[in-house]
């Protein structure tokens, strides 16, 4: 993106990606709600500050990739490619439908953009250390290769081969984000499998290990920076987030990992977004 955005007008988009999502997934009448409302910050700090890319020409040969590993939590996706002029905001309303480009989990083919299709879970960073290393091997040295996983996720066997593997070739143009909300569709993380020492792990696998509040758009805008000023190995960002971020009532509630609201549902998450939880007034009220 040509712009430059301060971080209060990131804040501004995220919230507004957080009332696309809630409105996609209401019509759609199914999906998931948690994980895409917390990694809102991240994905408008992706789209609008990190990622050189650009949406006239999503094929463009220098652009950065951006893989989603935990493919269910793509309507924060979507949305963030609407707002970034992929294609139209109305298209969003077709989200899960018959013929829709905008699948429940999403397919490459179908929207120009999309870098992956992901369905089933542990993928994404095999993905990610396959193109890393073929930028490598096509002597590509700008381009960074970011790939996006759920905490739930890192239950899959997949994704530790892949980390032995971008490890032992020192794969530093992978950035790894997992978002580490502690919530997957049966309860808690550390109830179902726990994960800690999380930072530990990876560090232990090679990997330089960042943690930061994922929902501090400047604080993960810095991490990315200082992501690609290490040279010697591959980078995972642990970003710590609440599931539900911006609805009250959807907060640290693993029910709504695979939930979308209902119609009322929707009107209270959406009075919630547009007056930050009560904090302000809103026209809407």
């Amino acid at each position: 993106m040509s712009k430059t955005y301060s971080i209060s007008e990131l804040e501004f988009k995220a919230n507004e990606i957080r009332k696309s999502i809630i409105t996609m997934l209401e019509e759609a009448g199914s999906g998931h709600s948690a994980g895409p409302l917390g990694l809102a910050d991240i994905f408008a700090a992706l789209y609008f500050d990190i990622l050189k890319h650009d949406p006239k020409k999503p094929d463009w040969d220098e652009r950065d990739i951006l893989l989603l590993s935990n493919g269910h939590t793509v309507p924060v996706r979507y949305a963030a490619m609407a707002h970034a002029g992929y294609f139209d905001k109305k298209e969003l309303m077709t989200l899960r439908k018959f013929g829709s480009r905008l699948q429940g989990h999403p397919e490459r083919t179908k929207l120009p953009g999309l870098e992956n299709t992901s369905g089933p879970l542990g993928s994404g960073l095999s993905q990610a250390a396959g193109m890393a290393l073929a930028m490598r091997m096509n002597k590509d040295l700008h381009r960074w290769v970011y790939v996006v996983m759920g905490d739930g996720e890192l239950n899959e066997g997949n994704i530790w081969e892949a980390a032995m593997l971008a490890g032992k070739y020192k794969l530093n143009n992978v950035i790894g984000i997992i978002d580490r909300n502690n919530i997957q569709i049966d309860g808690p993380t550390e109830s179902v499998m726990p994960l800690e020492d999380l930072a530990a792990k990876w560090e232990s696998f090679g990997w330089h290990v960042l943690e930061i509040d994922g929902n501090n758009i400047e604080a993960f805008i810095d991490a990315c920076a200082l992501a690609r000023a290490i040279v010697e190995k591959p980078v995972m960002i642990i970003a710590r987030t609440v599931p539900g971020k911006g609805v009250g009532f959807m907060e640290y509630d693993f029910h709504w990992h695979g939930a979308p609201p209902d119609h009322e549902q929707a009107k209270q998450a959406l009075h919630d977004l547009r007056t930050l939880q009560g904090r302000i007034r809103s026209e809407h009220q």
